[in-house]
């Protein structure tokens, strides 16, 4: 009984000084501690992400791959996964766990190594938020003492949440809900018994025990964790058996991009740093909504690329991307050749792939991450390659495979949809074809002419390839495009779409130099309506406008348009496009002409939030609304602000008063009056005029736009620059604009020509490159895909605007309801005063059709 009496009162002693000597370095430590209550304040680093409007991933930016998530959102059996795994008692201790520290003691005195950790998720908490990673007793008494206070401020679930969200798993994520994404492609919520074991298994060595990197250890370190949740009854036996018999199965998945909109996702980045800078851009978990859709952005991706493939093919193969082996070498095996190709990059829709037989008409591939390991290019997928001389010559149409490709070469392939046809039905299938990266380049934006929004921007072939946004920052020379902007100067300066002007050469001299404009085709039809002048692309009308009206007063009307004063060059050249403008200033301009006048600012950013949803940024456009403006002008007193806000519901449109600014509301840039000729203007360019029984039918220059859409509230303005350098179409259909360009980078390179490839069918397009054969694909293939099945939308008359029935010849005034006369719109004051002769001998044999028609500058 001494002895127990004397260690009962020597462990008293003992306990008395260790509480002692605890409080001590407490205050001694106190001074140093961190202000715990800070945590509740301190933000995870969240990665910035960019999406669309309809909520679509387009990007993710920052050096941690975060998805912060709520209790709510985290499976019960992760949350328990972890807890058997890190800490068994964490809802019982007060952030130091004695009987753990014990229970590690003991294990490492009897195993002589350090078998069993100590720290609860607590102090794991306590040390990724306040301290370091250095291992000595201080920072551990530290990190104690931290944990401690930790749990008097917050309870055990936010705790949870912290530690859940902020612990380092490897591959750069951080939190369970990145590593779910990262390691298995999934949400917390899609994981599996065996997944969430692995993702517990983490936290001790994820460096090393991720399945990414080594399978056997993870499959270990989870088996240890499925064990624990069953010795603290987590799981039954059978759940226990089950998960561990399931493979890991593991691969790197990036960020789960949904769009493809690498150009559009660019430019939020930039705009966020503007902002915000780089620290905060990257970390702070902002959610950037752009104003493109997933189903516009994606029928500009696949035009684009399609367009250019389509101009590529036909210009000619310019052969392999390398030679891996000859005829007279070893081939290299399948493995060999894998290997190689997993160092290769997959861009756009190209795979690489290499030759390992040629057949008659077919040739086998091995192709990048085919689980079918050889594949096979039938003749379908190969008779286009004749063989690239240059931008104007191709070979010959290839007879046989051997004439295009050689066992062992490495080339890019990719898959197409082919219609196939029966009797009954008409089916599509996927066939394999050789392919090659497009060496011509295009840009492609589309935007909502009410507001600006741009709904969808193409800056290339491959934001991989080239970082260039050609939509943005291209300035090209824009050819006819131009045209409907000078039109609309000549409507503002007493002529009408009746006006005749005098299609017939012009010969200037300049000192010792002439200067002859010519049409293209070089047709001349004397005097010549506007209407058709424009329709059929006139050079020399465009040229005689402008020389009538002046350079001053022509770049006053186009500056108007948004167009830069410095980018309009101040000569005659003006007239048929030899000013450099961007695709998105284009489509701008064209907006100005769609809704009836109003000039619209582009925007790409709808909003910005912080990573609990905050709007921290809202764009306020400035809307079309005309209906407001007459508002505004009534109003006599503007003691109260106003704003606007348009809907559009078909052809009506509904302005509702609410208290913003009016400053919101799009001002005028040219007259309604104005841009309604002007839109007429454009539609006869896809349209045409004359008549067919009659034998006056001429087409437009952008008639393959109407063939392809069939609306009938569409116009458009095809452009192409001196030698074909630069191909544009422009247009709307309804309520969308966009603009398509197609050239090479290299400023001196020409589109080219080519000639028919007689492997191919006849729907190819041969010849030269024009607005209306290689920039008018892309922009026809978007509206079918955008515009099927939305609503017409036909613009409101402007209230001084008549019409009256005119002579297609003279433009007077006509009594004749036949073939030779028409309605046309004027101005209010405007109408011709004097009558055509009865007889006016309209000119049939000039008004042959013009399908084809395209530009040059000069």
């Amino acid at each position: 009984m001494k002895w127990i009496k004397r260690l009962f009162i020597v462990a008293i002693f003992l306990g008395v000084i260790g509480v002692a000597a605890i409080t001590f370095i407490y205050f001694q430590l106190k001074a140093d501690l961190p202000d715990v209550t800070s945590i509740q304040e301190i933000p995870l680093q969240v990665p910035m992400k960019v999406l669309s409007k309809d909520g679509e991933l387009i990007s993710q930016f920052g050096e941690k791959r975060r998805i912060p998530l709520t209790r709510k959102e985290i499976p019960d059996q992760l949350v328990n996964a972890f807890i058997a795994t890190e800490d068994s008692r964490f809802y019982q201790h007060i952030g130091m766990d004695p009987i753990g520290i014990m229970r590690a003691a003991s294990v490492y005195v009897l195993s002589g190594s350090a078998k069993q950790g100590a720290s609860t998720i607590t102090q794991q908490v306590a040390r990724n938020f306040f301290l370091t990673n250095e291992k000595t007793i201080l920072r551990k008494v530290r990190e104690i003492f931290i944990a401690i206070q930790i749990e008097q401020i917050l309870t055990k679930d936010e705790i949870l949440m912290l530690y859940l969200n902020k612990i380092a798993l490897g591959h750069r994520s951080f939190g369970v809900g990145a590593a779910a994404q990262v390691y298995f492609g999934k949400t917390v919520s899609e994981l599996t018994l065996s997944e969430m074991a692995v993702l517990a298994g983490l936290p001790k060595a994820p460096s090393r025990l991720n399945p990414i990197y080594s399978v056997e250890s993870a499959t270990e370190r989870r088996n240890l964790v499925l064990l624990r949740m069953l010795d603290e009854n987590y799981i039954t036996q059978e759940e226990y058996q089950s998960a561990r018999d399931e493979a890991v199965l593991s691969r790197y998945h990036g960020a789960e991009i949904t769009l493809s909109a690498h150009y559009v996702a660019e430019i939020a980045r930039n705009k966020l740093i503007e902002l915000y800078g780089e620290e905060r851009s990257y970390n702070e978990g902002f959610n950037v909504y752009t104003t493109i859709t997933k189903k516009t952005q994606q029928a500009a991706n696949k035009a684009v690329i399609e367009n250019l493939h389509n101009y590529d093919m036909r210009h000619g193969y310019r052969g392999a991307t390398k030679v891996l082996w000859t005829k007279d070498e070893t081939p290299w095996t399948a493995e060999k050749i894998e290997e190689a190709l997993a160092q290769e990059a997959t861009d756009v829709d190209l795979k690489p792939a290499v030759v390992v037989a040629v057949n008659e008409k077919s040739i086998d591939v091995i192709i990048k991450g085919d689980k079918k390991k050889v594949s096979t290019i039938e003749w379908g997928g190969l008779s286009w390659a004749r063989s690239f001389k240059s931008d104007s010559r191709q070979g010959n149409p290839p007879k046989k495979a051997k004439d295009i490709v050689s066992v062992g070469e490495q080339i890019l392939t990719r898959e197409i949809d082919v219609e196939v046809k029966d009797k009954k039905q008409t089916t599509s299938v996927k066939q394999l074809q050789l392919s090659q990266y497009p060496a011509v380049s295009a840009a492609f934006v589309s935007l909502n002419p009410q507001d600006g929004a741009i709904t969808s921007l193409v800056g290339g072939f491959s934001f991989t390839q080239s970082k260039f946004n050609r939509a943005l920052q291209a300035k090209r020379q824009v050819g006819s495009n131009i045209k409907p902007f000078i039109y609309s100067a000549a409507l503002d300066n007493g002529y009408t779409l009746a006006t005749l002007v005098n299609d017939t050469p012009i010969n200037e001299w300049s000192g010792n130099e002439a200067w002859r404009p010519k049409n293209s085709p070089n047709i001349y039809l004397g005097p010549i309506r506007l209407r058709r002048a424009l329709g059929q692309s006139k050079n020399v009308v465009s040229v005689r406008l402008v020389q009538d009206l002046g350079i001053d007063k022509i770049i006053d009307q186009l500056t108007k348009f948004g167009f830069k004063p410095e980018d309009m060059p101040k000569s005659n050249s003006i007239a048929l496009g030899s000013a450099s403008i961007t695709p998105l200033e284009l489509a701008t301009g064209f907006a100005i002409i769609a809704n009836g006048g109003y000039k619209v600012e582009p925007y790409v950013i709808e909003r910005i939030e912080d990573a609990y949803g905050t709007v921290l940024y809202q764009a306020e456009p400035k809307i079309v609304c005309p209906e407001c403006i007459e508002i505004y002008q009534r109003q006599t007193e503007k003691t109260d602000p106003l704003a606007i806000e348009t809907m559009i519901d078909g052809d009506a449109k509904v302005c509702v008063i609410a208290a913003v600014d009016e400053a919101q509301v799009a001002p005028s840039a040219i007259s309604p009056a104005t841009a309604f000729l002007t839109r007429e203007l454009l539609r006869t360019a896809v349209w045409g005029g004359g008549d067919w029984a009659h034998k006056t039918r001429w087409n437009g220059t952008g008639a393959r736009a109407g063939k392809a859409i069939k609306r009938q509230d569409m116009g458009g303005k095809t452009g192409t620059s001196n030698d074909s350098k630069d191909a544009w179409f422009s247009g709307f259909v309804g309520n969308s604009v966009a603009t398509s360009w197609v050239g090479f980078d290299d400023f001196k390179r020409e589109l080219g020509r080519t000639v028919y490839n007689s492997n191919l069918g006849k729907s190819q397009s041969s010849g030269g490159e024009y607005g209306s054969s290689t920039a008018l694909p892309a922009w026809n293939a978007f509206m079918v895909e955008t515009m099927a099945g939305e609503p017409t939308f036909s613009p409101q008359r402007p209230d001084n605007i008549a019409n009256a029935r005119i002579d297609r010849a003279t433009g007077f005034l006509s009594t004749v309801t036949d073939h030779t006369t028409l309605i046309e719109y004027f101005k209010s004051g405007t109408v011709p005063i004097y009558y055509a002769p009865e007889q006016s001998n309209y000119n049939q044999s000039s008004d042959s059709s013009t399908e084809g028609y395209d530009e040059e500058l000069f």
